[in-house]
């Protein structure tokens, strides 16, 4: 199912950038440089329908199962990752 992409966010994260660089808190100024300096990426999470959230959630799984079997020889992990 596709979201209709949602165009305002851009600007607003512009303008909440804005409002927190004038504030005192040096720690969301170096987040907003963060945010800045990949702005394209940023922009594009904001308002394209796409997203590769279920790839991440499979990929922290198998790393989660992967932690859990370090030491136990033998044992195939395909049996323990779920494929849909």
């Amino acid at each position: 199912m596709l979201l209709a992409p949602a165009a305002g966010n851009d600007t607003q994260l512009t303008e909440w950038i804005t409002t927190v660089r004038t504030a005192d808190l040096p720690h969301l100024h170096s987040f907003c440089n963060g945010l800045e300096l990949d702005r394209a990426a940023v922009n594009a999470g904001l308002t394209l329908p796409w997203s590769n959230g279920r790839t991440e959630g499979v990929n922290t799984s198998t790393k989660k199962i992967t932690r859990q079997m370090h030491g136990r020889a033998g044992f195939d992990l395909r049996h323990r990752i779920p494929l849909q």
